[in-house]
């Protein structure tokens, strides 16, 4: 089990075996998802949306747009 600490600010390290292992680099955005007492944190990338693919009865168009979005803000921060 790895173990982190919440600082004052409410901020956590993300060790960097898990990084690396899921491709977590500096500005990348983590979605997050209370289930009851627990905290789920999942990276926002194309894989993410190409898993949660057809939830939403869009045929992927959304998640299409999501992706290209996130492209174009991530050729902005370079």
């Amino acid at each position: 089990m790895t173990t982190t600490i919440v600082t004052t600010k409410g901020q956590i390290v993300i060790p960097s075996k898990i990084r690396r292992r899921l491709n977590i680099k500096k500005g990348t955005k983590l979605y997050i998802e209370e289930r009851g007492d627990e905290l789920i944190l999942k990276a926002v990338t194309p894989a993410y949306f190409e898993k949660i693919a057809g939830v939403l009865q869009t045929k992927g168009k959304l998640s299409k747009a999501l992706v290209e979005e996130r492209t174009r803000e991530k050729e902005r921060e370079a």
